[in-house]
């Protein structure tokens, strides 16, 4: 049996135009000016989950897939846009990376290719409304002139950088340069910016999710891979 607290007992809620949930105000916040400016449920989504990438960090990233549910004219559509593997990353070459007898959780070797822009283009060309450059608007702005860090993200923020602290390899540099530049996570309310994120996004905007596949940002990627170890 579950008890809860006098005031928190489940309670509707109405609302005419929409309701956007998620685990970050910011990027619920995202949703809902994507519906007031005209767009869909799908509208709402995809400028929710391009925003968490930037105001919840380490949980929602560029670098995710994505799975979706829509429910339209009585018809269910499914996308599963997680990504692949590396084609140069084989069974072979994945078993001699093995540690105790299981695959690595850290480095190159578990990475995929990231699914989640794909996703964002394919549900805004099937669903969408509002033109998909402004989807991006939001998360852009928060990227580039910064957002407070709420409280449950700055101390989940913490604990990823105590994990980053204890690897090592060139893989693992950048990380820390982006997410704690001076040696420190942002504390709750503080004010963090990430300019880089926001022209990665820009980029996407543009192109339809383009660069980040075979674009400036694919590139980039590649590029890394190759000097750290990548596949």
């Amino acid at each position: 049996m579950t008890v809860r607290p006098p005031g928190l007992e489940r309670k509707p809620v109405f609302a005419a135009n929409g309701v956007v949930a998620t685990s970050q105000p910011l990027a619920a916040s995202s949703g809902l000016a994507a519906l007031r400016r005209g767009g869909n449920a799908v509208d709402a989504a995809v400028a929710a989950a391009v925003t968490l990438t930037v105001v919840q960090p380490g949980s929602n990233d560029i670098g995710g897939d994505l799975f979706a549910l829509v429910w339209r004219d009585g018809e269910l559509v499914g996308l599963n846009a997680s990504g692949h593997s590396p084609v140069a990353l084989t069974r072979e070459r994945a078993l001699e990376q093995q540690v105790d007898g299981r695959m690595q959780t850290r480095g190159w070797t578990p990475v995929t290719v990231p699914g989640a822009p794909a996703g964002w283009r394919d549900l805004h060309e099937r669903f969408g409304a509002l033109p998909f450059a402004d989807l991006f608007t939001d998360a852009i702005g928060y990227a580039e002139r910064g957002y407070p860090v709420s409280p449950t993200v700055a101390r989940h923020w913490q604990r990823a950088v105590k994990t980053h602290a204890t690897l090592r390899g060139p893989e693992f540099t950048a990380w820390t340069g982006v997410f704690a530049p001076d040696g420190r996570t942002p504390a709750p309310g503080e004010r963090f910016r990430n300019p880089a994120a926001a022209r990665t996004l820009r980029l996407l905007a543009e192109t339809g999710a383009e660069a980040f596949y075979r674009g400036e940002v694919a590139e980039a990627l590649h590029r890394q891979a190759e000097a750290t170890g990548g596949w």
